[in-house]
């Protein structure tokens, strides 16, 4: 709305004209005139009024044709519209109204009738007015929310295509709006678990291809979904081999305590795909070695393609335990039995001399969890 209010007034005769228009000035309101309903069309269209005292009957166009052809235009929004004229049979009535007429007033026009008529006519147009703007904004809104969570379902989508290759951890860091310094090349204590098949390589030699995939298939879908349970980065598959990494690149809390559950949980799981593939006449056996240690981690690789995964000797020392634990062995390192104290039972296996380290290392084999 215009502020003040503004009035068009529609006659052909120019005293009715100047009588409204005094009227109405003494209420505050401002006012245009037009002498026929050509220019009536013409005023609406240049300054879209808030409301229109249209009379009946002027010349080129009579004040019916125009209240029919302004409510027609969808481009002007609501103008509410007072018929004002000296026609005041009711089919004159009928035939306004049916034309858009929101008000009728008849000639001579009775002033306290027509401020309250302007009054009620302009609480309309706000309230009128109030609401497209509240509905502008709703679909505004709408559109935003649409927005977002189209890119959320994208990123969605982006993360599960990612996850099917990557670490769930890894992917979301890699779509977070700041992964550079997350993946960044760094140095950190973390636990790292190595499994693999005993016997494999003696099975692959001899099964034919869609056996050993077959088995693959199992034993990945067994171990990958242990892997997201206990919240570990599955750094990468090597054949039978897997790699797994706690505490980096999301620190967690009792790295060493959540991968000895996960590598029983594996135990348990492998043990009864064993059996299967025992029925199967498949002997496979599984193995797991643990250790805890700092570690350099980052990406490796090169523009067109890197990998994240961690880099020192206590990588190399979970990959020595795991080649020397028999099948259903875990073999841990004296830092991670001393982190999981009395939360599982352990069997010193004794010092073990291996490939690539200098010294003797003292392992244990978990039996069980206790918690």
């Amino acid at each position: 709305m215009h502020n003040p209010p503004q009035i068009l007034i529609a006659d052909d005769n120019e005293n009715n004209r100047c009588i409204l228009v005094a009227r109405l000035a003494a209420e505050g309101y401002e006012t245009r005139e037009a002498e026929d309903g050509e220019r009536a069309l013409a005023v609406v269209r240049e300054v879209t009024p808030d409301v229109i005292l249209l009379d009946v009957m002027m010349p080129k166009v009579d004040g019916f044709e125009v209240c029919r052809r302004l409510k027609r235009d969808a481009s002007l929004g609501f103008v509410p519209i007072i018929m004002v004229t000296a026609r005041a049979d009711s089919k004159d009535v009928v035939t306004g109204l049916n034309a858009g007429a929101d008000e009728y007033l008849t000639k001579p026009v009775d002033h306290a009738a027509l401020v309250a008529r302007v009054h009620s006519m302009l609480r309309i147009k706000e309230l009128h007015d109030r609401a497209e703007a509240q509905a502008a904004e709703l679909a505004s809104w709408n559109r935003t929310l649409e927005q977002r969570v189209a890119e959320q379902i994208a990123q969605i989508e982006r993360v599960s295509r990612l996850k099917r290759f990557l670490s769930p951890q890894i992917a979301e860091l890699i779509l977070s709006s700041s992964p550079n310094e997350s993946l960044a090349t760094h140095r950190r204590q973390v636990t790292i678990v190595f499994c693999d098949l005993r016997g494999f390589t003696a099975f692959s030699e001899v099964a034919e291809p869609e056996e050993v995939m077959a088995v693959m298939s199992e034993y990945h879908t067994a171990l990958g979904s242990l892997v997201h349970e206990f919240e570990g980065t599955l750094e990468r598959f090597m054949g039978d081999g897997i790699m797994v990494i706690f505490g980096d690149p999301i620190p967690c809390p009792d790295p060493c305590a959540r991968a000895v559950q996960m590598a029983v949980a594996m135990r348990t799981r492998l043990s009864e795909l064993s059996s299967k593939w025992r029925r199967e006449s498949h002997e496979l056996g599984f193995g797991i070695g643990i250790a805890h240690g700092y570690a350099t981690l980052g990406p490796i690789g090169f523009e067109g393609r890197s990998e994240y995964s961690a880099i020192g000797t206590v990588v190399n020392l979970a990959a020595r335990l795991c080649a020397e634990a028999r099948d259903g062995q875990i073999l841990i390192d004296s830092k991670v039995r001393a982190a999981i104290d009395e939360r599982a039972t352990t069997q010193t296996v004794g010092e073990l001399t291996l490939k690539g380290l200098h010294r003797p290392i003292t392992a244990y084999n978990v039996v069980e969890t206790t918690t």
